[in-house]
């Protein structure tokens, strides 16, 4: 039967959550008390908002109605029933999410308990409220008209500590706020106006530092883009230059392998000629020599000839000796000690390259410095340049084992230098070959 009724009531009453949770934590109404407005709450909640306040300053939390003294709370047995059904039967819909206020959030001063996030601060109340608990600022006409801001913290500091009034305006000689009856004692005669006064210029001030700030911004923000460029085309340029360099010094390699193929093959190639005309010369007197032995064959085969008209007419028949070598008294043997001026001529050589290479790279190391730490790509990439050309032109080589002197002179100087004085290894040279052909 109690449960037919219970349907009944579900059908025909639409009941809402609201109607029978306490207003202060928002929960099921417990042990539930009606106090002379007309309000239900809590036993518990009601008590525990009203702990610790002056008797005259009992009052509703919904409709702030204040009461000269507290009120005796008994319990709504009709109240207490019916919620005790509702929790058995579970006709009451589930309580809705509640959002707890964290550390850092604006907690309603009205709930007990765990305290629900503030939705809103009432700075005529000096209080915030969560959603629930700020109905009342909708709902009565008396707190409608109530300044309601953004919830924040520290409400109690807006009132004076000396007066306990408002502050609502601000000296701007101690630069602080102050109440009204600040301003008629301590603050008498100073420049004072309203806080909100304040705050707009304040405001205006702010907002203009905001433009200078955001402009800075954009400054800066340009500036960064700018830097950046700068930094991917320092990257490029680098790597161009770099790429360059390596080219350069590729075909300065490649360049000093050559000639020293050039000299290797000169060299050989007056080896093998020296080396023919050494055996060419060596066979004919090995020819020379095989002669020679015949004809001291015969004639100590005739010196042995007992007949006098045999040997007398042998001897008339032999055929004169060609005439006396021409080799021997020329040729005069010397260890191969020229080279060594091959090899003065080649260290000359290495000490010019690495002086050329120790003015070069100190040039272009000054180069690098003077640009203000920003690589000029055309710049490098000329310096590099010309320092190939004039390492190539003080790089070009003269006859077997020489180089030339000239540095940077032209090709005719260094010709007319080679025709008029020779390099040391290349007289040496040409002095051995004659003395060769002239024993040949």
């Amino acid at each position: 039967m109690q449960h037919s009724v219970l349907k009944y009531d579900q059908k025909r009453v639409n009941l809402n959550e609201a109607a029978f949770s306490c207003s202060i934590c928002l929960d099921l109404l417990d042990i539930p008390v009606t106090i002379p407005c007309g309000h239900s709450y809590c036993m518990l909640c009601i008590k525990g908002f009203w702990k610790g306040k002056e008797n005259d300053s009992r009052s509703c939390p919904q409709c702030r109605e204040t009461f000269t003294s507290e009120p005796a709370l008994v319990k709504n047995t009709m109240l207490a029933a019916l919620t005790e059904e509702l929790q058995k039967t579970g006709i009451c819909p589930p309580a809705a999410e509640h959002h707890y206020a964290g550390a850092e959030d604006v907690a309603c001063d009205i709930c007990t308990g765990k305290k629900l996030h503030a939705v809103k601060s009432c700075l005529t109340c000096l209080a915030s409220y969560c959603e629930e608990h700020l109905q009342p600022h909708s709902d009565v006409a008396a707190f409608k008209k109530h300044k309601l801001v953004e919830p924040f913290k520290n409400l109690q500091e807006t009132i004076c500590s000396i007066h306990n009034e408002v502050m609502k305006l601000f000296c701007r000689t101690d630069q602080k706020c102050i109440c009204y009856l600040c301003s008629m004692e301590e603050h008498k005669g100073h420049d004072t106006v309203s806080a909100a006064a304040e705050r707009t210029e304040r405001q205006r001030e702010l907002e203009e530092s905001q433009l200078q700030i955001q402009q800075r911004i954009q400054d800066r923000e340009k500036e960064v883009k700018l830097l950046q460029q700068q930094e991917e085309a320092t990257n490029m340029s680098v790597d161009q230059v770099v790429e360059n360099s390596e080219k350069i010094f590729t075909d300065i390699i490649c360049l000093i392998e050559k000639k020293k193929g050039e000299v290797k093959n000169k060299f050989r190639s007056q080896q093998q000629t020296k080396v023919g005309q050494v055996k060419g010369l060596q066979e004919e007197l090995e020819q020379e020599i095989t002669e020679l032995k015949g004809r001291d064959a015969e004639l100590k085969q005739l010196s042995l000839t007992e007949d006098h008209h045999q040997f007398l007419h042998s001897y008339s028949s032999l055929p004169p000796l060609s005439g006396e070598s021409t080799h021997s008294s020329s040729i005069i043997v010397r260890p191969p000690g020229n080279l060594k001026d091959v090899t003065a001529a080649v260290l000359e050589l290495r000490k010019k390259l690495e002086d050329i290479l120790r003015e070069e790279l100190t040039h272009i190391s000054l180069t690098i410095t003077q640009v203000d730490r920003r690589i000029n790509l055309s710049k490098s990439t000329t310096t590099f340049l010309n320092f190939s050309r004039r390492a190539s032109s003080r790089w070009s080589w003269g006859t077997v084992g020489g180089a030339s002197r000239a540095g940077d002179r032209n090709h005719s100087q260094v010709s007319e230098q080679e025709q008029r004085r020779g390099t040391r290894s290349g007289t040496g040279q040409r002095r051995a070959r004659g003395r060769i052909h002239s024993q040949v």
